[in-house]
Parts: C-alpha cells; structure tokens; sequence
C-alpha cells in the first residue's frame, strides 16, 4: 500500500516528468496525476465515512450499557463496577475517531463571516491557510498522542479502578483519529486545489458585496 508521503513523491516525479515530454505525453501525464489525486481523495472520504459508522456504533454500545447499568442499580440494587468507566472511555474514543467524519460533512463550528464578503480567489487562499493551519495542529497531535499511547503500552499502565482496564486500548483512539483526521485535511486541500470543492462551503452566488 502506497502511503500519502510517497504518493505524493510519485506526483511530484510525473510533474517533473511532464515539463520534458512532448504535448500528448503531457497530458497523459496530467491525467495521470489527476487520477491518482482522486483516487488517494475518494480513499480518504470512504475511511471518514467508515469512521463515522465506527463512532456511531461506539455511542450506541455506549447508551445500552448504560441502560443495563440502570437495570443493575435501580432494579437489581446490585453494584457497577466496569459500566461507568467503560462508557467513558468508549465515549471519549468515539469522539476521537468520528472527528474525521465530522469535518468530512463539516459539522464543526465554522464562522464564515468575514469569507462570504471576500471574492472567491481570496475565499480559497484564506480556505487553504485554514486548512493548512489546522493539518499542522492535527499532525502535532497525532504525534503526541502517539508517544503518549506507546508509553501507556511500553509501561502496563492500567486504571485506579476495580477494573484496571489496560490504558493503551482506550488512548490507541487519540493517535488513529488524528491521523485519519490529518489525512481528510491533506484530502480537502487537493479538492481546494483541484476546485472540486467551495471554499468554506460558500458558492460564488452566496457572497456578499460590501
């Protein structure tokens, strides 16, 4: 399997390739290129979507474990001892791994006040700083957490409770949901430079005039 590094190496060979072969060879080339882009995109789309099935399927293991351990307190008066933790973590793991799905079908928060009076050229620069911005911050993150998972792993580090659930199986989430999320960012920043995509969502006939 070809990883987003070395993808974008053999892109960057065919451009240079491009430059020195004659007019046909170009844009067989070109094509070549365009066709990988959407292929590395569409990859990264059906991973976010897998991820947003993941994530809901997480939230709903979640709420039925919550449901029995109603059941067990309050009908069997008998005592939790996993539920309560166990919702914790899977909740905090599914927020981690449907992030990618979320900025996929851009659920996050998004002010867009300031792009709708900008033209569409300034809309897709301020577009690609943001997105680049925030790729950085999540490849920060990943790195992070993934040091952070491997000393949870390397140590048997295990919960105060009862239960003493193995810690690198719930933090394992932290560095997966950054790295699928840093991949759906270098995949909306080829679709803002391909223009497959609308800057922030907003077409040329939304934008305002001042």
């Amino acid at each position: 399997m070809i990883g987003p590094g070395k993808a974008a190496i053999i892109l960057y060979g065919d451009f240079l390739t491009a430059e020195r072969l004659g007019d046909s060879q170009q844009i067989y080339l070109t094509k070549r290129c365009a066709f990988k882009m959407k292929t590395f995109i569409q990859l990264i789309t059906n991973a976010s979507k897998l991820c947003g099935m993941i994530s809901a399927l997480m939230i709903l293991v979640s709420v039925l474990v919550v449901c029995q351990m109603v059941w067990i307190r309050y009908v069997l008066e008998a005592s939790s001892i996993w539920q309560t933790e166990f919702v914790t973590y899977l909740l905090v793991s599914a927020t981690f791994i449907g992030s990618p799905y979320v900025l996929l079908t851009r659920g996050h928060v998004n002010v867009d006040l300031i792009p709708l009076y900008m033209q569409h050229q300034w809309r897709v620069r301020l577009a690609l700083f943001a997105s680049t911005l925030s790729l950085a911050f999540c490849m920060l993150v990943m790195v992070m957490g993934f040091e952070f998972w491997y000393e949870a792993w390397q140590a048997g580090w295990v919960s105060d409770s009862i239960w003493e659930v193995r810690l690198w199986i719930p933090y394992l989430s932290l560095p997966v949901g950054f790295m699928i999320l840093s991949l759906q960012y270098v995949a909306d920043i080829l679709s803002l430079i391909r223009g497959e995509e609308m800057p922030f969502g907003i077409a040329n006939d939304e934008a305002m005039e001042l």
